[in-house]
């Protein structure tokens, strides 16, 4: 597929064809930021998740989930216990991911009162 998309298109995510921009789509999901930061502190469960992002339902986490690890951004890991145990980690693909994403959830955090939206 990259073969097909020219070489000024490949890495400028402002050209319309770059694959750059599906990435971008899933790192600016609401949920994918907030997942990516609870997994900075090691590995979760599923259920530990929904506690911690509260708010999301068990079917946008799981999707969330399911994207990331498709991005090889996370790892799921199922323990054969009874009952299973599965685990979600950042990859080493996802803590860079984390960085640039935990400046910006800061930022959120220290200027949402003066982004509010105007009357």
């Amino acid at each position: 597929m990259l073969d097909n998309i020219s070489k000024d298109a490949r890495g400028n995510v402002y050209a319309a064809m770059c694959p750059c921009r599906d990435l971008l789509d899933v790192l600016a999901n609401k949920w994918s930021t907030l997942v990516i930061g609870a997994l900075e502190s090691g590995p979760q469960r599923f259920g530990q998740l929904k506690v911690r992002l509260q708010g999301v339902s068990p079917k946008v986490l799981s999707q969330t989930l399911k994207r990331l690890e498709g991005r090889n951004l996370l790892t799921r890991t199922v323990y054969a216990e009874v009952p299973a145990r599965v685990e979600y980690e950042l990859t080493a693909l996802g803590h860079g991911a984390s960085r640039p994403l935990k400046d910006l959830r800061d930022w959120v955090e220290t200027n949402v009162t003066r982004a509010e939206p105007r009357p």
